[in-house]
């Protein structure tokens, strides 16, 4: 069966597409535009799902192809084809309940039809994962894999070890530029995070001066500094969080050998942020500081950290009840042989 004819002209999803990423999202909404990269990954996906359903192409879709069942559809999609967690699931629906609204105010026409998209609800059963992070032996052998004699693995290098120095968000990383970095003491880098919030993150000596020859030896600050990215591909252009996933998932390919206990975990490029969390934590750096250093806008985020480790928990464990949890000494042991069933079921 052929497809069916739709008009060459732009749609109004189309002109509705447009304006929401250029007028909504970063003017009225004010969003950054990690968050607006977010949003369109979201449509991307929505919108090569339901050209396939309606059996076109993407750019003649039109309002009427916003339905309820459409949407519905694509979240089953989402968990059975693409494997999602429901947490993801939920994510996705969000950024189409977000369009939907902007719809609404755009198109009041077809209102009844996006309040359907609306009153989808939200999955329950979200549950959190375990946290997953590097240990420090892990952490070594993961930098110990890069072959840093090559302009490559220097670049990969330089790159890791500002991941782990700074518990950046990956994009916060590669937006920054050469100007961002202070490679004289004090040493810090200059990051853009959520909201467009801008905060200072303190890096170590050892990461200055390998970031001082990384930039030495690529020549990549002759060049306009405030223009020019820190991070770059082979081509020029700024390296992609994609990038940077398939690069981690390389490295720990190879870093297997040295420690093994990576074989099973899964690690993905956030797991960074979470390793340089946990020991910031197990190093005794309060909360607030380590919500600052992350840029975190709640504490309540940067709590997570703590339910995450159990080391953590033993320490508070033995700090709450260190002689009631502590295990007796022999010479504390007192069993009457009489009722040694009774003590052992006691115990």
């Amino acid at each position: 069966m052929s497809a069916p004819t739709r008009p060459r002209t732009q749609t109004a999803l189309a002109r509705a597409v447009r304006r929401f990423f250029t007028e909504y999202l970063p003017g009225q909404r004010g969003l950054s535009a990690h968050t607006v990269h977010s949003y369109r990954d979201t449509l991307v996906l929505f919108l090569r799902f339901t050209a396939t359903d309606a059996r076109c192409k993407i750019e003649r879709l039109d309002l009427g192809d916003v339905t309820a069942d459409r949407v519905i559809a694509f979240l089953k999609h989402l968990e059975t084809e693409r494997h999602n967690s429901i947490a993801t699931r939920n994510a996705r629906l969000a950024g189409v309940h977000t369009f939907v609204r902007f719809l609404c105010g755009a198109h009041p026409d077809s209102l009844a039809p996006l309040q359907a998209v609306l009153a989808i609800p939200f999955k329950r059963g979200a549950h959190e994962l375990p946290m997953e992070y590097f240990e420090r032996d892990e952490i070594a052998a993961f930098l110990g894999s890069i072959a840093r004699g090559t302009t490559r693995g220097a670049r990969d290098y330089a790159l890791f070890a500002l991941l782990f120095n700074t518990g950046a968000r990956v994009q916060e990383i590669l937006n920054v530029r050469v100007s961002d970095v202070r490679l004289d003491p004090p040493h810090h880098v200059r990051l853009t995070g959520k909201g467009n919030r801008v905060r200072l993150c303190p890096i170590w000596p050892g990461t200055a001066k390998l970031l001082r020859a990384y930039v030495e030896s690529e020549r990549i600050a002759d060049g306009n500094a405030t223009a020019t990215y820190l991070f770059s591909n082979q081509r020029g252009e700024p390296l992609t969080r994609f990038g940077v996933r398939y690069l981690l998932r390389r490295y720990l390919a190879a870093a297997t050998a040295a420690a093994p206990t990576l074989k099973g975990k899964r690690l993905h490029p956030h797991s960074l942020r979470h390793t340089t969390a946990i020991h910031l934590l197990k190093a005794g750096v309060d909360f607030a500081t380590i919500g600052q250093w992350l840029g975190h806008a709640s504490l309540n985020t940067t709590m997570r950290y703590a339910r995450a480790d159990l080391d953590l928990k033993r320490a508070a464990l033995s700090q709450a009840f260190p002689g009631a949890l502590a295990p007796p000494s022999a010479g504390q042991v007192r069993i009457d042989s009489a009722d040694l069933v009774g003590w052992l079921r006691r115990l």
